[in-house]
Order: C-alpha cells, then structure tokens, then sequence
C-alpha cells in the first residue's frame, strides 16, 4: 500500500512538472529571461587555440546604475494587464496566502509590502497571522486550508521562523504547485538538473537574472562569484546561474582569500547580509554587481534613525565596477514583482 501511495504521489508530481513547450512559453511571457530548458545546450568542450587576451581599463570609468525600482515597475505595469485579462476571460484572478508568524520588524515591513503589490496590481492577499510561540501544528493546520482553497494559487511563509519551529518540515508543507517562493526541494532540485524546469524559481535570484538581462549583461561562459549560500538566495541562484551556463564560484564564510576568488568575477552577486562586505578592492575593473544585502546601518541624520546598506561598499564600487545595483531600489523592487509574477504564473497553470 505504501509503495502505491509512493508512485501515486510520484505521478501527480509528475504532472505537475512536466508541462509542455507551448505551456512553459505562455506563462511568464512579460519577462525577458527564457525558460531554463531553452537554455540547456550540449556541453561540448573546445579547447581554446588562443588565449583570450584580458580587457584592460585605464582608470575610472562610468559606472550605470541599474535601476530596479522603475524595471520592476514596468513588469508589474504587465503583470496588471494579465491580471484584468485573466478576471475578463475566466472570471477569476490570482491569489497569494501570506503566513506571518511573530512581530519580527523586518518581516513585518516585507509582509506589508507583499500585500500592498497585490493590491496595486489586482492580486487577491490574505493574511494569517500567528503569535511568535505558535507550534508546527497550527502554522501546517493554516498551510493545509490554503493549499484546499482553489482561490489561492500561491502560499509562502515568511522567513526567518522562530527557532523553536521546523523550518524545512514547515515549508515542505506548501503545496508544490502554489510554492510560489520556489523553496521546495522538488522546485530546487529541478533547477538543479539540466533538462528539467522547476514550476517556479526563487524570487529574488530569477528577480537578478532579469535584471542582468534586461541590462543586456551577458552570462554565458562568464566568471560568476556568489557571495552567500542560503537556501533563499545563495544557492538558488548559483544554480541559476549554471543554468544560464556561467562559471559559477560559490563564496562562503569558510572561504580562503574570498577577496581573490571575488576578484576574478565578471559578474558578482553579493548576498551575504554582511553591510559592506565587499570594497572596492574585491572588484575586477569592468565586473557588473548585483547588491542583494539589505542592512540597516545607525544613521542619526536619517528620520528613522537608520539607513539602509547592501552588502557592498557602493562608493568604492563605483567607477569600479560597469554597472550596479542601488541599495534601496535595485533588488528589493524586483524581489517582489517575482512574486507577483509566479502567483500570476500558478493562476494561469490552473486555466490551461
């Protein structure tokens, strides 16, 4: 009976997956980046009969700043349109169930700006709520009624947890096809394997790639260093990035001379949580920099009494580095529209 119920559960997943050519290309059609199968090519090795010869630069050159705040505006102005033609056509719009437990600040802030994307962009949201000493019981008693529910297409549990619960236990509960944060060890592991496309990717790695994209960065055959490997971001998005066949090195707090290694990159993506971790010195002349960190640093001058600060040292980065993300307004924007994107994408695999 086991093994039955296995191979049931291993075909429904099945279904789920594998959709096809004409089904992957209708659902994120408003952004740029293609889906990861498209991308998987034959992995010929061919020897170089030359070195290539390095680019130099010769003092300070202009540095753009990729403005994610106005590239997020432009998908979520898209993502309106799809939502008003889904009500018009079917009747029905996307829906997004936010779990929130305790009254961390930081998620807090993220929770209310989640909620208020929906509403601008027509998105049904609700909320649940739980107290900080919750049990596991009652946050995947809340999971299971949304996974039920056919008016919500996508569910997420605001991260971090309190420590006493079970993260991986509690985000395995989502329903794979409503994981819209792409947290899933399904969704991650087939971002992993070639050949397969997950239902969804993590949102702030697919939220950069678009960026690099729409910033007409190259990522084939570059030198790509990740700064970080959370579940969340680090390691989502060296798999991305893999998938989008870059050379991809992997920097982590037991890393040696993280500053060489960060210094071969032509692209860096700095997701650490560490305020201005990487110098200007960590860059190689001409590398792009996507700046994922978050930090809020003391700043009396500041009404709140804070600033906030990414992961990399923004001045020295500048004439540096070829293009950069800002912090605020570069990441944080797109982080969100992504989420706004794979809601509309779960809504629309239900009407196929």
């Amino acid at each position: 009976m086991l093994l039955i119920a296995r191979k049931a559960l291993a075909l429904a997943h099945n279904k789920t997956i594998r959709l096809t050519t004409r089904e992957v290309h209708c659902l994120s059609s408003i952004l740029a980046s293609p889906p990861l199968v498209s991308l998987d090519l034959p992995e010929n090795w061919v020897p170089y009969s030359h070195p290539p010869s390095p680019v130099a630069f010769e003092g300070e050159h202009k540095t753009v700043v990729i403005d994610g705040k106005a590239i997020a505006e432009e998908i979520r102005t898209k993502i309106v349109s799809e939502v008003w033609k889904m009500k018009n056509d079917v009747g029905k719009v996307p829906g997004l169930a936010v779990v929130l437990v305790g009254e961390q600040r930081d998620s807090q802030t993220y929770v209310r700006n989640k909620i208020k994307a929906c509403e601008e962009t027509g998105i049904k949201s609700v909320l649940a709520e739980l107290p900080e000493d919750c049990t596991e019981g009652e946050i995947i008693s809340v999971l299971k009624k949304f996974n039920e529910d056919t008016s919500i297409h996508g569910v997420l549990v605001q991260l971090p947890l309190p420590q006493h619960l079970d993260e991986a236990k509690i985000l395995n509960m989502v329903r794979l096809e409503k994981d819209v944060d792409g947290f899933h060890p399904l969704n991650m592991g087939n971002l992993a394997m070639r050949g397969r496309e997950p239902l969804f990717v993590s949102c702030t790695p697919k939220g950069c790639v678009e960026l690099l994209i729409r910033a007409g960065v190259e990522l084939a055959g570059k030198n790509a260093v990740v700064i970080g490997r959370s579940n969340i971001v680090g390691l989502p998005m060296s798999l991305l990035l893999q998938r989008y066949d870059a050379t991809v090195s992997t920097v982590h707090a037991f890393s040696k001379d993280p500053e060489h290694i960060t210094k071969e990159a032509d692209i860096v993506v700095a997701a650490a949580g560490v305020p201005n971790l990487v110098r200007g010195s960590w860059l190689k002349p001409g590398a792009v920099v996507i700046d994922v960190g978050t930090c809020p640093v003391e700043d009396s001058s500041c009404e709140q009494g804070y600033r906030l600060v990414g992961d990399v040292c923004y001045e020295e980065a500048l004439g540096v580095a070829s293009a950069i993300t800002p912090v605020p307004g570069g990441v944080g924007p797109m982080t969100i529209a992504m989420l706004l994107c794979n809601t509309l994408d779960a809504a629309k695999r239900t009407s196929l």
